[in-house]
């Protein structure tokens, strides 16, 4: 859903300013949506801490060098209020008649919001309304928006929802086989995450092979500390492995992804635990981390080259996890023109692309070692030419996707 636009924006403005509000942290990126330069970023981090850091870039090529500050930041307010500090000694201050904008990064929309939304009061009360089943992410998202409001209220504010770009999921794929009354009760159906990136990195994706985003069937592998894969049939996601939560789905860093319900039942019997406990098993001491102490792909390769066995074991679980996906969304497409890799893992960890590919040969799928070797922030190829499905490098660009977003809806 879409709303009016209650707010002015300055005509020819096409600055946009996106902010993405953890529970302790806030990141934040200028954009100039006229040429997509990005004029400045930065991220404060540990709010509320005595140990509060604020590290700020200036536009790169512009001559200047990273700022840090340290000390207490009490909350929110204070940490917008110095971000806003340090923009404006590089004379990008929010009081800027260049500023479109203020686009919100918000992790759960629903099934209410499919697209860019301008924030009113009646948006805000929705976003409010998921908050139980997104607990970890809307309240801090929520902070956010109303921080920058009472520092702009004079400007457009644009919620850009990472559950959107799966609202186009068939119900047979978005369902869960439970009691539907109960699921329809608590809201319980798969949303999916990371959305702004499966968008930008399979739009992308189309262009590097030189078609129309509607022409190609793609897979995407979000792979970071987070890791989420999806299927997306002509430009529109069919299936995405994150669900309720970002819990279900690919290994991660901390998360276990996919496990059978009735673990937790077990545990609760077994061990004795609590529904807070196993849920800060699940979601922080699982994944990577909780099959071999490491969370960084990069550490883990180190070791497995040095012959630590927990740490092959838990990189051959988190390929032998990609393979799965890989196989079950090249039957759900029927027809794939790439698998594309993203994010720090997918981007950097050429070793995990090789895992991830080898054997997939019926499917159609091979890379080259020379190019998977190559370093490169640009999207590129990495299978041969003669190869039946592409597979491609792409890094994602979540905060230019939300920026373009965002400008798409204010630019009238």
């Amino acid at each position: 859903m879409t709303t009016p636009n209650t707010a002015a924006t300055t005509p020819g403005a096409s600055r946009v300013l996106v902010l993405n509000s953890g529970s302790s942290s806030v990141k934040y990126q200028l954009l100039d949506m006229r040429d997509h330069t990005r004029l400045a970023s930065g991220l404060v981090e540990r709010i509320g801490e005595e140990t509060s850091r604020l590290v700020h870039t200036p536009l790169a090529g512009s001559g200047g060098e990273s700022r840090e500050r340290t000390g207490r930041i009490a909350d929110h307010d204070a940490a917008l209020k110095a971000a806003a500090e340090e923009l404006a000694a590089d004379g990008l201050g929010l009081d800027s008649p260049e500023l479109a904008a203020i686009g919100h990064r918000v992790v759960h929309g629903g099934l209410r919001f499919t697209e860019p939304t301008v924030i009113t009061d009646e948006v805000l009360k929705e976003i409010e309304r998921l908050v139980p089943v997104a607990p970890l992410h809307n309240p801090a998202n929520i902070t956010g928006i109303r921080t920058a409001q009472a520092l702009r209220p004079d400007l457009p504010q644009v919620a850009v929802f990472d559950t959107a770009f799966h609202t186009t999921m068939p119900e047979y794929a978005a369902r869960y086989a439970i009691d539907v009354e109960t699921a329809d009760a608590h809201r319980i159906r798969r949303y999916g995450f990371h959305g702004t990136s499966h968008a930008y990195v399979s739009r992308k994706a189309a262009e590097l092979l030189g078609s129309a985003p509607e022409d190609v069937n793609v897979i995407v592998l979000h792979l970071g500390n987070g890791a989420s894969a999806s299927a997306v049939a002509g430009g529109r996601c069919v299936e995405t492995s994150m669900g309720l939560t970002p819990l279900e789905g690919l290994v991660m860093g901390t998360r276990s992804g996919d496990i059978d319900p009735a673990v937790t039942f077990h545990l609760k019997r077994v061990a004795g635990m609590s529904a807070d406990e196993i849920d800060e098993l699940l979601n922080k001491k699982s994944g990577l981390v909780g099959l071999c102490g490491d969370n960084d792909m990069r550490e883990i390769r180190r070791r497995v080259d040095e012959g630590d066995e927990r740490a092959a074991l838990a990189f051959d679980i988190y390929v032998h996890r990609l393979k799965k996906y890989i196989g079950a969304y090249s039957a759900v497409l029927g027809r794939v023109d790439a698998v594309v890799f993203t994010a720090g893992v997918g981007e950097n960890s050429a070793p995990v692309r090789e895992a991830a590919i080898a054997g997939l040969e019926e499917l159609g799928l091979v890379v080259d070692a020379d190019l998977n070797a190559v370093r490169s922030g640009e999207p590129r190829l990495i299978s041969p030419d003669y190869a039946r499905v592409a597979v491609a490098v792409v890094p994602t660009d979540e905060e230019l996707e939300i920026a373009g977003q965002t400008f798409a809806l204010v630019d009238n």
